[in-house]
């Protein structure tokens, strides 16, 4: 009888109720922009946590903070007690996988290389066992491509283990990815909206599969924007606003939030993230308001003297123009007068001749 030895290692299970993921303080600036601001999340084992905020909101900017992606400018992140690293195959390595908001796969590879892909941090082979190709080297691989064939069975594509990754459907290449991510045995998963883009079968099978991660005793922290499948699928809710954690609770309470509803809809609330900023800015325009009202009166005043200078230099073209046309009435009367008696004389001696 002969035994095998596994060499690919697992991350031992988390007891339930176990803090998995602490981020303290998380703050991400890029030059004068605030992206995210100081925000604080836990994430305990077996556990769905949703995070949720419009566009623009800093969600997925945190995200990059937690799997070592962006270096945070402050704060900290912790998995299961300790400090991670920012770097991101060290934060795989130490259990939490994640996904992209835009689909990441190998398209040239097939889909059972690309979930090899992500086992990459649980073999112990190395450069020289890989380039001899042992016997412990064809072992690993042996039981790297079974762990494999397992997440495929799971996700339902282990039929197209052979097919290239970028002939499968839009909704399969999302399974992909998270079976790649699963590859990596994590102890929290993180997903970056999982059914962007999906109809609703496809979200409804997108739920179904959370969950079966989850009972497998994974925890789970997902990005959606879809409200219904949020509130769904989640034990607890956080909502982002502005890079600032507005609120954390219940599906419930969070969904009936007035703060949430005006985020969503665009309308201010009293202690809403910015709100400083925003008055500042609407300070700074009354001010320039005020400017531009003293200013108006001094341009009224030389628009005004520009048009009587205008007005005083038409009446004295008036003026002028009035002054020489009698003149020339008179000069024109006397020429007339003057030759009127030439024309008699004419006509008298015509008549004298004539009489002669």
């Amino acid at each position: 009888m002969t035994t095998t030895t596994d060499t690919t290692t697992k991350p031992a299970a988390s007891p339930a109720g176990e803090t998995v993921l602490d981020a303290s303080g998380v703050t991400m600036r890029f030059g004068g922009l605030t992206a995210v601001k100081g925000v604080d999340l836990q994430v305990n084992s077996g556990e769905i946590v949703g995070l949720i905020g419009p566009n623009g909101a800093g969600k997925t900017t945190f995200f990059n903070c937690l799997t070592g992606l962006y270096v945070p400018t402050e704060g900290k992140v912790s998995y299961k007690g300790t400090v991670l690293p920012p770097k991101p195959h060290l934060v795989t390595q130490a259990g939490i996988a994640r996904t992209f908001q835009n689909i990441r796969l190998f398209s040239n590879m097939t889909v059972l290389e690309n979930v090899l892909v992500g086992r990459h941090t649980r073999t112990k082979e190395g450069l020289w066992s890989a380039l001899l190709r042992g016997p412990g080297f064809k072992k690993a691989e042996a039981a790297s491509e079974a762990r494999a064939m397992e997440l495929l069975e799971f996700i339902g594509l282990q039929h197209k283990a052979q097919h290239l990754a970028k002939n499968l459907p839009y909704g399969e290449q999302r399974k992909l990815e998270i079976a790649r991510a699963l590859a990596s045995d994590p102890g929290l998963l993180l997903l970056d909206e999982p059914t962007a883009g999906m109809n609703p079968q496809e979200t409804r099978a997108a739920e179904e599969l959370i969950f079966a991660i989850r009972d497998m005793g994974i925890a789970v922290l997902v990005i959606e924007h879809d409200m219904r499948f949020i509130f769904n699928l989640c034990d607890r809710v956080a909502c982002l606003v502005q890079g600032e954690k507005l609120i954390e609770g219940t599906a419930a309470e969070v969904q009936g939030d007035e703060r949430v509803i005006a985020a969503y809809l665009g309308e201010p609330f009293e202690g809403a993230p910015g709100a400083a900023e925003a008055a500042e800015v609407e300070a700074a325009e009354q001010h320039a308001a005020d400017a531009a009202k003293a200013d108006a009166p001094a341009e009224d005043a030389a628009e005004e003297a520009a048009e009587d200078a205008a007005d005083a230099d038409g009446q004295d073209d008036d003026t002028a123009d009035d002054a020489g046309t009698p003149a020339d009435a008179g000069t024109a009367d006397e020429a007339g007068t003057d030759t009127e008696p030439a024309t008699d004389a004419d006509s008298t001696t015509s008549k004298d001749g004539e009489a002669k």
